[in-house]
């Protein structure tokens, strides 16, 4: 016999056998405060019933949980024991007291309400599988010999509340009070996808960090190996930009995939796409709408991360067949505005205004609160500014999160310059140089400094790891890995290095090169150059390496040593031999014609210009930044706004007269960085022969969208025939840059309200080693504005003293 004052039983749970022995019985003892005789009531117990471990059997035709009750109570109590036997299973010390008015009733969800203290008893809602499972989060209240028990209800927020904690001031937050899944779970998807959410309807940096900054603390706090995937995803990133892992999936395999997980036809998701121009959008709308039989399991953050990652590792024979299941799992899985953003992960597109310098400030912030154990070094005022210091100078020597965020959790984020360091086969960002107008600028700017002055070559940024095994890497300028590319390069630097050089990192610019004329070949040669797997017996275009700079040498790092030290390293490393490796063409001078002569020889020598460096002071190198320390000088800055823009065609339009057939005219863009945003510059429709007025359009015309994207800043006033997705980079000249009311270049940068825009723009050349994000940037386009007022200023004053 079995006393089952410790269980609880449904309307449901009465309609299954129980699963005990044969000769059990159940006794049944319910009580109140007020004492009373109750007699006992029996159930008689199915022989044939499974284990309870089993899965739940399938229900006999339902009877009513009164019939069942009845029924076994008249069995057992004609056949009732003159004396109980031990019950099998002890009754629990957590005894609930069932209400009396309720012992030939189904027990339902509802309050019940203690009589003599009124006090509040939740009953948790039990699954089908949970006959005989004690009720947990229980206590016992002793009265009057009579057990009461009080069943408290666990607290748990939604994901929409949990958004709620998570935009609160970074002070006042507690990452535990945004958590809503258990101890030892995985990060809900739904967490971080709501966050992008909130996020994506800020536009002041500093709420945006707080968001993230408390986002990540969140996962610091609960589940710290679920770091590393969530700033990934925060990054819209999958994997270091060395290690060349793309999803490799375009817009019509996603669309398929959609289409199948909505059981809707692709011409209607590409009919929404249209409209909506958001594929997210479409995502979101046709998931919210479609019912589903069962509700799958919800993702978590690692289920995405890997799937991305096992689908950038797919290849062969069927791979897009498997690109597209992957991800439709993911899209049945998704909910809310989960399909959204997987949308736009996949598509690289994330587009929430969070730019990676945003990020990084969030990680160091995060790790500054999340560290209890210790504290910053002793004068430092601001742990907050510091601790972003330290890791956007980290990521900028070495830009892997798989290093950064394991080293951020072992030893936090004081220590983390120690525990990453620089070394071979991990690209650092490049350093880059401003521009200046003239000779006479460069000796204001760098006046009581030495300097030197080098030939700008035209030709492709290139970083050269060579490892302690032999072993070759060359990454670009935006890290990516061109080894498969220039197997020649590989050849020379292995025979022209010293035997003294067993590991080194080399910054140089690799040049198309005719080496029977002994002469440098323009850009656009090297362009035409295969992108990937050269065969060296197939090459028709050759290239030299200019080396400028040396900033890893047998196992030690030279970033902070001075210029003039740096080039020393690197002249006694490496033999010379023309039309494979030379170094870079350099004079030391601070005479003004000699530096004017220098730029006449580079420009006839096939070159763009000068780069002036620093040489003995202020001539660390600098990585990912651009430094007023490296000056860039071109022949056409002397008759032009001091440097050419890289900017982005995001709409044009139709042309007339003669150039009816094709596109008349671009509207070009600047990038912003800090908002995630192409913002319009001007509209440019010079500098075009027909031939290539008629590629550039041809081009363009697969990039139509059916309306401009959500990121994209422009004046209302300003109308193209047709928007382009962003997907070009065209270097552009211009007479000089003037404040504009209708274009949105720097808008509150210079002018609060107004922005810049070009005058006489016109296309110098297409920049197919650039990305959009790489065009130049708002903040370029201020400088330079208030660089050329500057001068001018400088001009007017020379002017009134003559």
């Amino acid at each position: 016999m079995l006393c089952l004052s410790s269980y609880r039983f449904t309307q449901t749970s009465l309609l299954y056998n129980f699963p005990l022995k044969p000769s059990s019985s159940i006794f049944l003892h319910f009580s109140k405060k007020k004492q009373f005789p109750l007699k006992p009531l029996f159930f008689s117990v199915n022989p044939n019933s499974r284990a309870m471990s089993d899965s739940p059997p399938t229900p006999p035709p339902p009877r009513s949980a009164f019939a069942v009750l009845m029924a076994n109570s008249k069995k057992k109590t004609a056949s009732s024991p003159k004396k109980r036997k031990t019950p099998d299973v002890e009754t629990s010390s957590k005894s609930p007291v069932v209400n009396q008015d309720s012992v030939l009733k189904p027990i339902k969800d509802t309050h019940l309400v203690n009589e003599s203290k009124s006090e509040e008893v939740v009953v948790k809602k039990r699954n089908q599988d949970s006959i005989l499972k004690p009720i947990e989060d229980t206590h016992l209240v002793n009265e009057s010999k009579s057990e009461e028990c009080v069943v408290k209800k666990r607290k748990m927020i939604s994901p929409d509340e949990s958004i709620v904690e998570i935009k609160k001031k970074a002070a006042n937050f507690d990452p535990k009070k945004a958590v809503y899944w258990g101890n030892g779970q995985r990060v809900p998807f739904m967490f971080v996808v709501k966050a992008f959410d909130a996020i994506s309807k800020e536009s002041g940096r500093i709420v945006i960090t707080e968001i993230v900054t408390n986002m990540l603390r969140t996962v610091i706090e609960t589940t710290p190996e679920d770091l590393l995937p969530v700033v990934y995803l925060a990054a819209n990133k999958i994997a270091a930009a060395h290690d060349g892992m793309e999803l490799g999936i375009g817009d019509a395999s996603i669309i398929k995939a959609l289409a199948e997980a909505c059981g809707a036809k692709e011409a209607h998701i590409k009919k929404q796409y249209k409209e909506l121009g958001d594929l997210g959008l479409v995502a979101k709308a046709s998931r919210s709408s479609q019912p589903l039989m069962h509700k799958p399991e919800a993702l978590t953050v690692a289920k995405v991360f890997d799937t991305f990652r096992i689908i950038a590792k797919e290849s062969g024979k069927d791979s897009q067949e498997k690109k597209k299941n992957y991800i439709k799992s993911l899209l049945v899985a998704a909910t809310d505005c989960e399909p959204q953003y997987l949308i736009r992960l996949l598509q690289t597109k994330l587009r929430i205004g969070l730019a990676e310098q945003t990020l990084l400030v969030a990680i160091a912030h995060a790790f500054v609160y999340s560290d209890k154990h210790s504290s910053p070094p002793a004068g430092v005022d601001s742990p907050l500014e510091e601790a972003a210091k330290i890791v956007k100078q980290v990521f900028s020597v070495i830009p892997v999160y798989e290093k950064i965020v394991p080293a951020l959790l072992a030893d936090g984020v004081w220590k983390l310059s120690e525990t990453c360091g620089f070394s071979p086969g991990v690209p650092v960002g490049p350093m880059l140089a401003k521009p200046t107008k003239g000779v006479s600028e460069i000796l204001d700017k760098f006046q009581d400094m030495e300097f030197t002055c080098e030939y700008k070559y035209d030709g492709e940024r290139a970083q050269i790891h060579y490892m302690e095994d032999g072993s070759v890497e060359i990454y670009s300028r935006n890290a990516e890995r061109n080894t498969g590319k220039f197997p020649d390069v590989v050849t020379a630097i292995s025979r022209l290095k010293k035997s003294s050089a067993t590991s080194f990192v080399l910054d140089c610019e690799l040049v198309a090169y005719d080496r029977e004329k002994q002469k440098i070949l323009p850009f656009q040669v090297l362009t035409t150059r295969a992108r990937k797997n050269v065969v060296i017996s197939e090459i028709k275009v050759n290239v030299c390496i200019y080396a400028f700079d040396i900033l890893y040498l047998n196992g030690q790092p030279l970033l902070q040593e001075q210029l003039n030290v740096r080039r020393e390293h690197l002249y006694k490393s490496f033999e010379e031999e023309p039309g494979y490796f030379q170094f870079a063409t350099a004079v030391a001078s601070n005479d003004l014609e000699e530096i004017t002569k220098f730029l006449e020889d580079a420009v006839n020598g096939s070159c763009e210009g000068l780069i002036i460096k620093t040489l003995t002071k202020d001539a660390t190198y600098e990585p990912s930044k651009r430094s007023n320390n490296w000056l860039k000088l071109k022949k056409d800055y002397m008759e032009s706004i001091g440097d050419s823009l890289d900017l982005v065609p995001i709409g044009a339009f139709h042309g007339r007269g003669k150039r009816t057939g094709v596109y008349g005219a671009f509207l070009l863009a600047c990038y912003d960085s800090n908002n995630e945003e192409f913002q319009s510059i001007c509209k440019i429709g010079t500098g075009f022969s027909e031939v290539e007025l008629e590629e550039r359009s041809s081009s363009l015309r697969s990039k139509v969208i059916p309306k401009p994207k959500s990121y994209y800043r422009y004046s209302e006033t300003i109308n193209p025939d047709v928007w382009f997705e962003p997907t070009e980079v065209w270097e552009v000249k211009a007479a000089d840059l003037t404040i504009s009311p209708v274009h949105r270049a720097a808008q509150g940068i210079v002018d609060p309200e107004k922005g810049i825009s070009l005058r006489f723009p016109r296309l110098s050349r297409v920049r197919e080693d650039k990305k959009p994000e790489e065009a130049s940037s708002a903040d370029m386009v201020a400088d330079m504005y208030n660089a050329q007022k500057h001068n001018q200023k400088s001009n007017q004053d020379d002017n009134d003293e003559d």
